[in-house]
């Protein structure tokens, strides 16, 4: 097979619904008794993952890689680096966008990512986000959380300890 053709193949694989980290967010949503959500929204902008249009709350279940994780440090492809590099400040500002979007329309929107979501830090990142789905009642401010981002400090000591670049 063709190795043009065998990457090709590989990328069509990578699915942008129902993905595994998704579908713990929406069986934990179930299990903590909030059903009624909507699944990729069309009316809500950037149509979120998770949407409680009700409560005009917006999740977004972020994958490191594409997404590119702040806390990963994942590197990019070694070829064709500006095609990626651009690829994946498109994808940035798009999330930026429609994050502003949405709060400019007066909803909260909760992002989470794929690393929060594994093994030890699964418990903790639902326990915030079923929280903050559990208060809203469709009039709470407007903003964008990081559910299960650590602290700040956290984050500039990790980058500290690994170099400029966040890589050992």
């Amino acid at each position: 097979m063709d190795r043009a053709l065998a990457t090709r193949h590989v990328m069509q694989a990578n699915k942008s619904k129902d993905t595994g980290p998704e579908l713990k967010v929406r069986a934990a949503l179930r299990e903590a008794g909030l059903p009624g959500y909507r699944l990729h929204w069309k009316k809500a902008s950037g149509r979120p993952d998770v949407c409680y249009p009700g409560r005009r709350i917006a999740i977004f279940v972020n994958g490191c890689y594409w997404h590119r994780c702040p806390w990963c440090s994942l590197p990019t492809p070694k070829s064709n680096v500006a095609f990626w590099e651009e690829k994946f400040a498109r994808n940035r500002a798009r999330d930026a966008r429609n994050y502003d979007d949405l709060v400019r329309d007066g909803w909260k929107v909760l992002v989470t990512w794929e690393c929060r979501l594994k093994r030890e830090r699964f418990s903790p990142t639902m326990e915030a986000l079923v929280a903050e789905v559990a208060r809203a009642d469709g009039h709470q401010e407007p903003c964008v959380i990081e559910v299960g981002a650590p602290p700040a400090w956290h984050l500039g000591v990790a980058r500290k300890r690994l170099g400029r670049h966040g890589r050992r």
